[in-house]
Parts: structure tokens; sequence; C-alpha cells
């Protein structure tokens, strides 16, 4: 009895902390389970047997985006060894949908919330601004499947869209201005007016209301 009750009190303190109802927590823990091999935490290799992610080309940042310690709030920069099934739940409160019942200040915030975490993928070496070499890399491992786009194309589509980016930021920039990278409020002028909901899903989860970013 005892040890139910401690269970049910875990179970709400976790609904509280993510949202998440008490079905999708046991949902998800099957599922975490399952990744962990029945083991009270994940490591990054626990991953490389979700089918959903082997082809995906930016699978290597939504992997790291698990262990991110700024996505698990607990720290600015860094990667953690392992996470445990709170951790994992943290980072799937990221891709719940949006309370749209909720009022607007608190709607707002989960979008917020939302793109910080697509901001943190892009934003590799964490230091606030997303660099032409950060954004270089991602579109490279876009690309990187496409046997008909040659590495220096990739580069200058970077390159065309980072300063597209640039200036919707900063509005037209002089031929010698140097462009630094954009930090998280310009990213969330970038993102403004675009629905994050369809950027953002998780299939290897099988849940059809949770969704991650490729």
């Amino acid at each position: 009895m005892g040890a139910a009750h401690s269970a049910s009190e875990e179970v709400r303190e976790l609904e509280g902390k993510t949202g998440f109802s008490s079905e999708q927590i046991e949902q998800l823990h099957r599922r975490f389970k399952q990744l962990s091999g029945d083991q009270p935490t994940i490591r990054k290799e626990n991953f490389n047997n979700v089918p959903d992610l082997e082809l995906n080309p930016i699978r290597s940042k939504i992997i790291r985006a698990f262990f991110d310690n700024r996505n698990l709030r607990k720290g600015p920069s860094g990667l953690a060894d392992e996470i445990n099934f709170e951790d994992f739940l943290t980072i799937m409160s990221y891709f719940r949908p949006i309370d749209t019942t909720l009022g607007e200040e608190q709607v707002e915030l989960s979008r917020k919330e939302k793109l910080r975490f697509l901001f943190h993928m892009y934003d590799s070496d964490s230091d606030g601004r997303i660099t032409l070499e950060e954004y270089r890399n991602v579109v490279e491992e876009l690309l990187s499947g496409n046997p008909h786009i040659e590495k220096e194309s990739a580069r200058s589509i970077a390159d065309g869209a980072m300063m597209e980016a640039a200036s919707v930021c900063v509005g037209q920039m002089e031929p010698d201005q140097v462009y630094e990278g954009i930090t998280f409020e310009d990213f969330l002028k970038i993102w403004q007016g675009i629905d994050i909901e369809t950027k953002m899903h998780v299939r290897f989860l099988n849940m059809e209301t949770i969704a991650l970013c490729h």
C-alpha cells in the first residue's frame, strides 16, 4: 500500500513538472524501458537501435539534444553522460502540443520553450549565437544524403539562408558589415508566425500527439 501510494505521488509530481497525463507518463515509461534495456538510465548508444532515427540526416543533433544540460535545465552548457526517466520526460515535454486553452501569456511561454530547444540544437557550442559555421554544419548534414549536391553548393545555400535570416533581424546589411550570428531573440523574430507544431515531432515514440525536428 505504501509503495503504491509513493508511486502515485511520484506520478502526480511528474504530471505537474511535465504536463503529461498519467497515461502518457506510463506509455513513455514503457518506451524508456525499451530504449534503456530495462536499465534506470539511457546513454547515447541506446538510441542506436531506433529505426526511425537511423536514416535521419540530423540524427546526431537529435540524440545530442537529449543529453544537452541546457535542455535538461541543469546548466548553461555541457552534456550529460546519461539521463534517467525524469530527464527523459523533461526532454519529451518540449514536444507536447501547446494547450490553446491556456492564457495568451502561457501559450507564448510554451512556444518560446519549444523554440529555445530548437535554438540549442543549432547552437552547438553553447555561446548563445548561431554562427555561419554552425548553420553550415546543419545544412551539410541535411544535404549529406543527396549525391547531387556538392559540398560547396551546400555552403552557398547555408550562406544565403543565413544572410536572409540576418536581414530579417537587422534589416539591409552593408557590403562590409560582418554579421556575428543569430541570437535567441533574433531566432524568435525569424520564427514569428511559423507554426512550430508542424516542425517538431518524434516518430519513434509512436505517439501522434508528441512531435522531433527533422
